[in-house]
């Protein structure tokens, strides 16, 4: 049976190399990696809260939001089909398209502990500028959504509706 002492030997010796192997530089690539069709990160604005994005081909996707409705108070989550038929630009170094497209929205209104709280669900109409990085797999976007809803409430702030969301975020690809 190791003493103590020798446990602690092999243990040290086993934390030195972990830090060796981490702390030792990747082999260089003579290209930048793949950027994956798969991302997810932060979104600010109406709603603030995480943002993904699956790409299903090179020029259309998926993407989504859940977060916080800070102006109308609640939780929103919603969903965009959308493609990027514009490239506003082309660098070396990124790609600058355009995106449309028609969504879903669910959002539950929180009116506080005197208010009548409701959910109210709608469609939405997106367009977005995505600053897209070549050699990093990350971009960044600005949209705006308007939206058109219907709110199961009894009050009077049910019924048919109109909003706008807008926001800007980032996501890193997988």
């Amino acid at each position: 049976m190791p003493t103590v002492r020798s446990r602690r030997v092999i243990a040290a010796v086993g934390a030195a190399a972990a830090v060796v192997a981490l702390a030792a530089p990747a082999p260089a690539h003579a290209q930048p990696a793949e950027k994956g069709t798969f991302g997810i990160g932060l979104v600010l604005g109406e709603p603030t809260g995480v943002a993904a994005k699956l790409y299903l081909t090179e020029d259309r996707a998926i993407q989504g939001a859940v977060g916080s409705a800070f102006v109308g108070g609640g939780l929103q989550v919603h969903a965009d089909y959308v493609w990027h038929p514009w490239i506003l630009e082309d660098r070396d170094s990124f790609t600058l398209p355009a995106y449309i497209g028609p969504g879903l929205r669910a959002i539950y209104y929180d009116k506080g502990r005197d208010g009548d709280d409701y959910v109210a669900v709608g469609l939405r109409v997106v367009a977005g500028i995505l600053f897209d990085f070549k050699e990093l797999p990350l971009d960044v976007f600005v949209e705006v959504a308007g939206v058109g809803e219907y709110g199961f409430s009894s009050a009077a702030d049910g019924g048919v509706a109109a909003a706008i969301n807008a926001g800007a975020g980032a996501r890193y690809y997988f």
